[in-house]
């Protein structure tokens, strides 16, 4: 506030000082009289009040006149008067010491309001002298002045009076708001013959925009939020971390903190949106450093390499950063990911590595254990391994160099020898599989018979499965101690994050109800409608028209044929939850080579159908049966280009839908019975994989239906005669026979209209398309 300390000096007695003031504060009995406004009153106290500022002011203490009542009492003055109440003398010392404190507050402003105005209009009659502009004012508040001042040749209206009152003259702030409002004239002082000497100032003078002290002595520095030293800032200056301090202030304020995503927000409020292209980019970033630090953290504790010096006759393999903003269903940044990876593609095949292949599930292996979930009505919960390549060991001598950002300052010349797998290279899948399937064979869990990546232990009772894929592991079981043991049994060997309950695994969100299991991509949608712009398009009810099938149409333009892969790359991912743009998908895909226009608007079509539909998905209803079944269907020389005829099949358990087919023949079909065979010889292919995947969980499927809306196709496969009609067909078709004969499966008749795998085959009207969508179990919730 710039206020001076005022003394009050006791009149009374003017002996007694501000240090016996202060050794007499607070005590009744030593007061020192003093003089009053009026000298007819009666005798008045001084005493120093405790105040809530930086000065301490001597202040006086007196009885207000119409209270009727007489002063305290002093011991060694004699009154017969008595004395006032205890709460109001208290009361009455208050206000008089706040209309003191006052009223030194406005003196001292006035003298130093008076002083700076003075001060003021001393420069500005030297600018105005000076007449230059090479020059630097400095005002009152050492802050650099421009050198074209505007009030340059400008005078004040009275310049030669010097009886003129410094009151008069304005605040600088007044100044500056009307700066030709009676106060300057267009007059040179010039004419007055006023010159000024500016050879003993320093042309430029720097001033540090950042006070020196902007912390009030009173205020404790442990609750000063930030650097106490840096600038106040303003709402474009505010960063990251600052915003992260608003929010979680809101949410204090708010008292929201038992909300369910209060961790999660208040987590993800100080990590890092952007992902670095470059390691000077990163380095620039705390969140990102700290993610690179924690990745390095990793190759320590797992002991992954060694510093050596690189031996004669071998060359080192570069290392790489890789960033990532790890995301869940809802695409809220949940870590930032810095992974260290070695350049494998400088690896010489036989040297550096031998064996490389590793086993990973399929997408139909996770929607089988989401039904069977979803029968057994028991939870799924998910786990992930930090750093899961760093566990498998190699026996190969690879050498590759310090990564990027982290030298050794004593041995920069050095190279890091691997001891265990690392990211990037060849065989390190291999080896971490081979890590995680040894250690969980030896603690009593059995590998599936059909899927490797499948690992199971029972009992008469109950069931737990654990299915791997690479480093992401989803585990569940028909009793819950089960489920907590195994998390306590790889927390033992690993260094795992526990996920809780599955909501996103493998690009597909799962949301788990008392009645079922959804599985959608629309977090996925959206990301593609962004991504390609087509989030403020017109809908469109089917993905595909029915009245132009696409042709190589050579005599229209050319479109970019990146652009057209990459939309044709998308909506392949999205097809992992979403059969009902499966047929379009496949039918826009055959046309990567040479894309036309009329290929793009096809395209776009489906776009414009996922911006109508964008949650569709499948449904696990609980409350279903648990029968395998089959749908098996082909149109008849479908494909224009060759006349192809297209294959079109899907697997139900109950009536959860977890495997379906769309796939151009490979043969040109001479008749449609041929067609038909050919699609129920790949229906059966599925449903014989299924069948022994499902003897892991315990389920025997004997004699799987298969349904086929063609009577001929029927008669061919339980009837194997030679017949001049298949002779012409390839002998892998006719393994559907032995299955036959095997009573693997059986082969039924059903009406075209009731045949769902027509979906899969073909473009439909609105009404028909609707019908099958339905039917194959999707919702929209």
């Amino acid at each position: 506030m710039n206020y001076q300390p005022v003394r009050s000096e006791n009149q009374a007695n003017k002996h007694a000082g501000p240090q016996e003031a202060n050794h007499n504060a607070g005590t009744k009995d030593n007061i020192d009289a003093g003089d009053s406004e009026k000298e007819d009153e009666s005798a008045h106290d001084y005493f120093v009040l405790p105040i809530w500022s930086s000065y301490s002011s001597t202040v006086k203490r007196s009885t207000e006149k119409d209270t009727g009542e007489a002063p305290t009492k002093h011991p060694n003055l004699k009154t017969d008067e008595n004395p006032i109440d205890k709460e109001d003398q208290v009361f009455l010392d208050e206000l008089k010491r706040l209309k003191r404190q006052e009223k030194d507050a406005n003196d001292a402003a006035e003298a130093l309001r008076k002083e700076f105005a003075q001060e003021t209009k001393d420069l500005l009659l030297q600018a105005g002298a000076a007449k230059t502009s090479s020059t630097n004012i400095v005002n009152t508040a050492s802050t650099p002045v421009s050198t074209d001042s505007p009030y340059d040749g400008l005078s004040f209206s009275d310049p030669t009076n010097p009886d003129q009152d410094d009151s008069e003259i304005p605040a600088l702030e007044d100044i500056y708001k009307n700066p030709t409002d009676g106060i300057f004239t267009n007059s040179s002082y010039d004419d007055e013959g006023a010159v000024a000497d500016f050879t003993n100032l320093e042309p430029v003078v720097n001033v540090s925009p950042i006070p020196t002290s902007r912390i009030n002595s009173i205020h404790p520095s442990t609750l000063i939020l930030g650097d106490p030293q840096l600038a106040v800032q303003t709402r474009s200056k505010v960063t990251k971390s600052s915003g992260a301090h608003a929010f979680v202030s809101y949410i204090q304020k708010q008292r929201r903190n038992n909300h369910k995503d209060f961790q999660h927000c208040l987590f993800a409020c100080f990590l890092s949106q952007n992902e670095p292209k470059k390691i000077s980019e990163a380095l620039e970033d705390e969140s990102w450093v700290d993610a690179m630090q924690e990745e390095l953290l990793q190759f320590k504790i797992q002991k992954v390499w060694i510093l050596v010096d690189l031996p004669y006759g071998k060359k080192a393999i570069g290392t790489k950063w890789v960033y990532r903003n790890k995301k869940d269903e809802r695409g809220v940044v949940v870590r930032n990911k810095a992974r260290l990876v070695a350049q494998g593609h400088r690896q010489e095949e036989g040297i550096d590595y031998d064996e490389v292949f590793a086993h990973v599930a399929r997408i139909e292996a996770i929607r089988i254990f989401l039904a069977f979930a979803s029968y057994m009505g028991f939870i799924v919960y998910q786990m992930d391994v930090k750093s899961a390549f760093l566990y498998g060991k190699i026996d190969e001598e690879v050498y590759v160099s310090q990564p990027l950002g982290f030298l050794d300052p004593k041995y920069p010349q050095k190279v890091y020898k691997v001891v265990k797998a690392l990211y990037g290279l060849h065989q390190a899948p291999r080896a971490w599989y081979a890590t995680l399937s040894t250690f969980l064979l030896k603690n009593g869990y059995r590998r599936g018979t059909i899927d490797k990546t499948l690992f199971l232990k029972k009992d008469k009772h109950d069931i737990i499965l654990v299915q791997v894929y690479v480093d992401d592991i989803i585990f569940g079981s028909t009793k819950k101690s089960w489920c907590d043991e195994f998390e306590a049994l790889m927390k033992s060997r690993f260094q795992m994050s526990s996920m809780g309950e599955l909501t996103f695994f493998l690009g597909l969100q799962v949301k788990q109800k008392a009645d079922g299991i959804f599985i959608s991509q629309d977090k996925y949608v959206a990301e593609i409608l962004k991504k390609f712009d087509f989030v403020n398009v017109k809908t469109a009810s089917t993905p595909i028209e029915t009245q132009k099938p696409l042709v190589k149409d050579e005599e229209a333009s050319d479109v970019d044929v990146h652009l057209y892969r990459s939309m044709i790359g998308s909506l392949m991912y999205l097809t992992a939850s979403r059969p009902d743009i499966m047929f379009a998908v496949c039918a826009c895909s055959r046309f990567q080579v040479t894309p036309k226009t009329s290929h793009l608007s096809a395209v776009k079509r489906i776009f414009r159908y996922l911006k109508g539909k964008p949650k569709l998905g499948l449904w696990y209803p609980r409350v279903s049966s648990f029968d395998l079944e089959a749908y098996s269907d082909s149109d008849y020389a479908g494909a224009n280009l060759d006349r192809k005829s297209t294959t079109g099949g899907c697997q139900f358990l109950g009536r959860r839908l977890i495997s379906w087919q769309c796939k151009k023949q490979t043969i040109v079909a001479t008749s449609t019975t041929e067609a038909e065979y050919v699609a129920a010889a790949s229906c059966c292919g599925q449903v014989l994989w299924i069948q022994n995947q499902m003897l892991d969980y315990g389920f025997n499927f004997m004699n799987t239906k298969i349904y086929i809306d063609n009577e001929s196709t029927i008669c061919i496969v339980k009837n194997p005669v030679y017949h001049s009609k298949t002779k012409h067909i390839a002998i892998r078709h006719h393994f559907i026979r032995d299955a036959y004969e095997k009573k693997l499966i059986q082969v039924l008749k059903i009406h075209t209209d009731d045949n769902v795998a027509d979906l899969l085959t073909k473009a439909f009207d609105v009404s028909r398309f609707q019908f099958l969508v339905v039917s194959i179990g999707m919702i929209n919730p």
